[in-house]
Formats: structure tokens, sequence, C-alpha cells
């Protein structure tokens, strides 16, 4: 098995755990609430790691199927691994401080503090190239191991 193959599949073992755990968390919460909800973004980070994790394995796929270089694909599935991992955190960070139910809504807060308008935009090109970028090597190496020949 290879190191992105490695990554891949423990990362989804921790994203499905997340999900499990945080499915408990959201269910406390509904449990006391007197409408049965959960705070926003506790549900988010509940529905997203466990959505997460079996893109992980998809990843796993990828990297198994992929001709391209050890190093190319552990670097690919790193890359879209921890902006995963990054976006799981930030909805675990908001459920954990109800500061807001849309993260993206002007002003960007944290808690009490509101962040650089900056700051969050960075945050999602970033996100975007690391997650759609590193998906596309792993899912264009594995096409090119699938179809060559």
């Amino acid at each position: 098995m290879s190191l992105a193959e490695k990554i891949c599949l423990s990362a989804a073992f921790l994203f499905f755990m997340t999900g499990l755990l945080t499915g408990i968390w959201k269910y406390m919460h509904m449990a006391r609430s007197e409408d049965a909800s959960s705070p926003v973004y506790v549900d988010i980070a509940h529905r997203s790691s466990l959505l997460y994790s079996f893109a992980a394995l998809l990843l796993a796929a990828f990297s198994g199927y992929s001709v391209l270089a050890a190093w190319i694909n552990a670097a690919a599935a790193i890359a879209a691994l921890a902006f995963f991992a990054f976006a799981i955190g930030t909805y675990v960070l908001h459920g954990l401080l109800r500061d807001t139910d849309n993260q993206l809504r002007r002003p960007h807060r944290l808690g009490k503090r509101i962040l650089p308008p900056w700051m969050t935009g960075l945050f999602m090109v970033l996100l975007i190239v690391g997650e759609v970028g590193g998906t596309l090597v792993l899912g264009a190496g594995a096409m090119l191991g699938i179809w060559k020949g």
C-alpha cells in the first residue's frame, strides 16, 4: 500500500470518527432543545465529517490507481485532506462558540472577534486550490492508470 493510500485511509478513519462523535454532540443538543434542534455548525460538523470520510476513501482509491510518482500522490492527498480537516475544524469551532449560523456572512466572526475581511476570502481560495487541485492530481493520475494502453 502506498503512502498516499495510507494517508487517505487514516484520514477517512479520523473523519468518520469525528462524524460519529459530533453525531453524539448533535443528539445531546437535540435531546435538550424544545424544538429538537442543534446549533447550525454542530449539524454541519457532523454531516461534513461523514461526507469527507467517504471522500477520503475515494482519494485512497484514486491513489491506488494513479500512475504518478508516489511523492506527487502523497502531496496531492495531503493537500486535499488537510483542507477537508481545516473545514471540519472550522465547523466544530463555530459549533462550540455558537458565534454564527453562516461563517461567510460579513463581518466574519470568530467568537467575539471580528476577522479581517481578507482572511476568510484567502482561506476559501486556498481551500479551493487544495481540495480541487489535490483531487484533480489524484484523479488524473488514476484516469491515466486505468485508461492507458
